[in-house]
């Protein structure tokens, strides 16, 4: 007989402000909740109803498979993590590795905490290069492998190219001299975005009842990536190519 439990949606960063006000963790399924008697205590917790499994407008057949997926340099650290609130955040989270069956969607390996790989959420943009406008269309559960393939500059910056050279052709198939191609047409891409600043469009996620807070305008965007990049790695962002007239 299954256990009834009273659900709290608990952010990371509140996990121990949580416990110590008698929140407990259900390993099975990978959440919070309230023991019996201690709901009042837990209240700002309480969970609020599942975010459903397809997103308003959310195109689930966008960017199949693995590849190397590049964020422009001034959308950098303006993501749907940063721009939702933690709670809803966990929600997200839940939803994407719950309807993917706990496994990555790209080469369907599960979590390993001893191979420190995990499951994590990856969002597939759409540029409009007119409007200038970043468009949220799907939300994609990536192992960690998967998900440092994509973000191949980051791995780069990170010293572990090689690994994730050697994953994308594993899991793909390509040779050295394809998979090669692949990441050098994918930064020539980037290169072309990254000279623009994007408005951000998170409307699946507003219009299915998760809470952001205010993302900033397109033109404070790559100040945000410069001062970000720079606090947390030390590393400054170099100066963009002025932007090309449209």
């Amino acid at each position: 007989m299954a256990i009834e439990r009273t659900w709290l949606d608990v952010s990371y960063q509140e996990k121990d402000e949580a416990k110590a006000a008698g929140a407990r963790w259900d390993g099975a399924a990978r959440r919070w909740y309230a023991p019996p008697g201690s709901e009042g205590a837990l209240e700002k917790w309480t969970a609020s109803p599942d975010v459903p499994d397809l997103l308003p407008g959310e195109d689930r057949a966008l960017g199949q498979g693995l590849f190397v997926d590049l964020v422009p340099r001034s959308c950098w650290f303006t993501n749907v993590r940063s721009c939702v609130v933690p709670r809803d955040w966990e929600r997200l989270r839940r939803m994407i590795t719950g309807r993917a069956g706990g496994r990555c969607e790209a080469c369907g390996a599960t979590e390993d905490r001893a191979a420190r790989r995990w499951l994590e959420a990856h969002e597939r943009w759409t540029y409009d290069d007119q409007q200038l406008t970043q468009t949220l269309r799907r939300l994609i559960c990536l192992c960690t492998d998967c998900h440092t393939v994509t973000h191949f500059g980051l791995a780069q910056v990170r010293g572990i190219a090689d690994q994730a050279l050697a994953h994308l052709m594993e899991v793909t198939g390509m040779t050295s001299s394809q998979a090669t191609e692949h990441i050098n047409a994918a930064f020539e891409i980037w290169r072309a975005r990254s000279e623009r600043d994007y408005a951000l469009d998170l409307s699946i996620l507003t219009d299915a009842g998760v809470t952001l807070t205010q993302p900033p305008a397109a033109q404070d965007r790559g100040h945000v990536a410069e001062e970000t990049l720079q606090a947390q790695t030390g590393i400054p962002l170099q100066p963009r190519p002025r932007q090309r007239a449209k």
